[in-house]
This record gives C-alpha cells, structure tokens and sequence, in this order.
C-alpha cells in the first residue's frame, strides 16, 4: 500500500472513532489563548478531535492530519500534561510539564507522546532561541512510525514564560511534505509574541 493510500485510510479511521471538527483559520493576526500572538502569512486548518488536545493547545494542518501537523501550545500550566493519553495508547503515561524542567527533559516530554504506540525517535538538533521573544530553545527531530514506517521530520520552538509552556511543534513526513511546509510554519514562529 503506498503512502498516500495509508494516509487515506488512517485519515478514515480517525474520522469514524472521533469527532471532528475543522475550522479554517485566515492570514494575518491571530491570538492564541491569553499571551501567544502570531501573524500568519497563508491560511491553515485548525482540527479539533474530541480528546486529542488539553485546555491550552491547538492544533493545525495544511494537508490533514495523516499528513502534516503544527500544534501550538499557549500557556500550559504546571503539572498539565502535554496531550492526554488516548484510550488506544499503549502507553498510557500523561507527560506533565513542570517549569523546572531543563529543555532535554522538555524534550523528553515530546518524545514519549510521540512513542506512545512504539514509533521511534531520533532527537537531531537541540540549540538556544529566542521564541515569542522569550529566551527558549529550538529543537529538530525524526520519528519513524510504527503504523506505516514512514519517517516524519519535526522543528519545534518552545519557551516558559510566567511558569507556563510556549511552543510550537511541526512534522510531517520527511518525502515531500515537510519541506513543502517549512519555510511557512518558520515565518510563524518568528512571528510569535509572548505578552
């Protein structure tokens, strides 16, 4: 089965156990909770899947969520966990962000939501930014899904301003997508603004 049919069918899977719902978000300005700001240069799509997301995260897609997705995440408190375990998980761990975290274990945090159903990860860059002019860091990574075997590239940007979580995750897969996408998600996160 090619890649494109996988995506199709996971694509199916996850509108017939869920509800979804998808709002189309515009360029320009945009509030993300109370203190995240952004100034979008194109259109996306914001996802919203019962269960998917905690209180302070939302999360958006150019080509569906098979495909591509940027979570955005505004404001997480102490001891929230970055995405709540799902029912199918096998590892039903919640990952809870603490504002003492050091960025290796921030990432770590990342790591095991991304693993839960045995992909594998692969941390490739981790380096001090600025993020929502913030001090933070930057990391990249590839994840190699169990489903499928196919390798997805990530670019995060993340900070903790006021003991909260700031950040930006984007991934899709290696072939084709990530880089058709990158260049945008990018011009968004220097874009960002924290109040």
């Amino acid at each position: 089965m090619n890649l494109f049919k996988k995506c199709i069918l996971l694509s199916a899977v996850l509108l017939a156990t869920a509800c979804v719902t998808t709002t189309k978000i515009d360029a320009g300005p945009r509030n993300i909770g109370e203190h995240l700001q952004l100034n979008l240069s194109g259109a996306w799509n914001q996802i919203n899947v019962s269960g998917m997301n905690g209180p302070h995260t939302e999360t958006w897609t150019m080509e569906g969520l098979a495909i591509d997705k940027l979570d955005i995440y505004s404001g997480l408190n102490e001891n929230e966990a970055i995405h709540p375990a799902s029912a199918s998980a096998r590892d039903k761990k919640n990952y809870v962000f603490k504002a003492s975290l050091q960025p290796e274990q921030i990432v770590a945090l990342f790591e095991g939501t991304l693993t839960r159903d045995g992909s594998t990860f692969k941390l490739l860059k981790l380096q001090p930014t600025l993020f929502g002019s913030v001090k933070g860091f930057h990391f990249e990574y590839a994840v190699t899904r169990k489903i499928d075997n196919v390798e997805i590239l990530g670019s995060a940007n993340v900070a903790i301003s006021r003991n909260q979580l700031y950040a930006m995750v984007y991934q899709a897969p290696k072939l084709v997508f990530y880089t058709r996408h990158i260049e945008r998600v990018n011009q968004i996160m220097q874009s960002a603004r924290i109040s």
